[in-house]
């Protein structure tokens, strides 16, 4: 029940308490009563005082308790102002780290998968017990190099010693050890159970990996990255930015392990694809920015997907060439189905030796890498099952070549029997608007052909839950600042692939066939 002002002179670090305003005292009256009925609920002691009205005698510390107990159960969640922007508050949600977010003693154990036996283990958050930690995050530091920040959950680790990747399989040994303070680094030797440290030394570990000591391995959490979703070609401006750039690819790869960068095959450009026009765009920025990449940057690209809606079966690739000497011979019979959500898969049910499995081996290769290439618009074909049937193999001319040739021809004959269809990336759309837009924001998601899914009401707003294909939602932070006056926000995330209408799909097939 006190007012705090923060001096702007000094950039609020100085903190002076005062009483209330009288103009705001039964304003702060109303809202300590309604503190004070939360707490309750967590404290019996605060509940008998209230039902006695004997306000005066519920202390701070009982209050803190309370709130405590209700945070760690994950029940209520403390709201604190301030501005980061000026440094105001900022001491106060510090405290608030202190008083009410739990230790690491307060939550329960984490639990892994021993890799070895694949059953599930406790680590208990305790100096005392084999080490476990997590590596969360991959840092690139022109001073000191690659940073990998890590969550302590159980045992120590000191600086020279060994650790195990249990992820990877592999020995790693810590360089240093450093406890980050913003952009202040202090080295330290020792780290125990729910410390979050940057550790040097690591060449392996990537994030998401755990390590572990090596006699008591387990795996934590695993981390399941998506698929990038939008692209874009990248040139450098110069040979010099040529070298930087590929530096600047790997390094920001090993950061982020939803950025992916390739070469095209058919133009030779190098291709950098991720979460989103906005990720795509701090990623160039720092291209520039830390590693001085001087680059053309292309327009973006939804990466687009295909599949198949009906099963062919017994289609023949036969590969066969005579030219003096020994000749190339091969032929494959498969089966095609489609296999919603099911990624690609294959089964040999050729008997009687009439193929190998290396050449069965082989004609899969065949099949996978024209898969890559795509049938309707060069995009990568998915979720689609293939049933080597049947085939045969000359004793002396047919080769691993061969009939991965006679593979990749069964593949695409069947492909355009299979009903072939163009699948494009579906976000999950959250628009917060004020309630004098939703009629503007509903007629605009509408129109890029957005599905809503619900509505839900908020003080003095409505946000909007719908999904939205990714090629509709270029601009459209430009355009909500339009419609809203600067009022609205919005978040997006990839959900999952879905069949194109199929007017859009011809503009998308024409344009790739156009080389737009």
């Amino acid at each position: 029940m006190k007012a705090v002002y923060f001096d702007e002179r000094d950039k609020g670090i100085t903190m002076t308490y005062a009483d209330i305003p009288e103009s705001e005292v039964e304003l702060a009256k109303k809202y300590r009563q309604q503190l004070l009925e939360a707490a309750a609920d967590f404290d019996e002691g605060i509940f008998e005082k209230l039902i006695m009205e004997d306000y005066a005698s519920i202390t701070v510390d009982e209050i803190k308790r309370a709130l405590r107990k209700g945070t760690i159960e994950m029940k209520i969640n403390p709201v604190l102002c301030g501005s980061a922007y000026k440094n105001t508050g900022v001491q106060l949600m510090l405290d608030a780290v202190n008083d009410y977010l739990p230790a690491p003693t307060d939550v329960a154990s984490i639990e892994g998968v021993n890799p070895k036996t694949e059953k599930p283990e406790l680590r208990h958050p305790g100096e005392g017990e084999p080490f476990s930690a997590l590596v969360f995050k991959i840092l690139t530091d022109e001073y000191v190099g690659k940073l990998s920040f890590i969550r302590i959950y159980s045992g120590t680790i000191k600086v020279g010693e060994s650790v195990f990747n249990t992820v990877k399989g592999e020995n790693e040994r810590i360089g240093r050890i450093l406890r980050m303070n913003a952009d202040n680094r202090e080295d330290i030797e020792e780290a125990y159970a729910g410390d979050i440290v940057a550790v040097i030394g690591l060449k392996r570990s990537t994030t998401g990996d755990t390590l572990s000591d090596k006699s008591r391995q387990i795996v934590l959490e695993n981390m399941v990255f998506p698929e990038p979703v939008i692209k874009v070609a990248i040139e450098p401006k110069s040979k010099a930015s040529q070298e930087r750039m590929t530096i600047a690819i790997q390094k920001l790869q090993e950061e982020d392990p939803t950025f992916k960068a390739y070469t095209d095959k058919e133009t030779g450009q190098t291709i950098i694809a991720g979460m989103g026009e906005l990720h795509l765009d701090i990623i160039v920025d720092r291209m520039l920015r830390e590693f001085r990449v001087e680059a053309n940057i292309g327009k973006p690209q939804v990466s687009y997907r295909e599949t198949f809606t009906k099963p062919v079966s017994g289609v023949e690739g036969k590969f066969v060439r005579q030219s003096g000497g020994h000749g190339q011979y091969g032929r494959i019979i498969i089966d095609l189905e489609p296999n919603p959500g099911g990624g690609i898969e294959m089964e040999n049910v050729i008997v009687g030796g009439a193929v190998s499995k290396e050449f069965a081996a082989a004609a899969w290769d065949g099949i996978v890498e024209s898969a890559q290439s795509g049938i309707l618009a060069g995009y990568e074909c998915v979720d689609f099952k293939v049933r080597l049937v049947d085939g045969s193999m000359h004793e002396v001319d047919s080769s691993e070549m061969a009939f991965k040739i006679a593979g990749s021809m069964a593949f695409k004959e069947a492909a355009a029997k299979a009903g072939a269809t163009l699948l494009e990336p579906i976000m999950k759309v959250e628009v917060v608007t004020p309630d004098d837009y939703l009629g503007d924001v509903m007629s605009n998601l509408n129109s890029r052909r957005g599905q809503v899914k619900g509505i839900e009401a908020r003080v003095g707003a409505q946000a909007v839950e719908c999904d939205v294909p990714l090629s509709e939602m270029f601009g459209y932070a430009t355009a909500l600042r339009s419609i809203t006056q600067g009022r609205a926000n919005f978040t997006m995330l990839f959900d999952h692939y879905d069949v194109v209408p199929k007017g859009v799909a011809e503009k998308v097939i024409g344009a790739s066939k156009n080389g737009i």
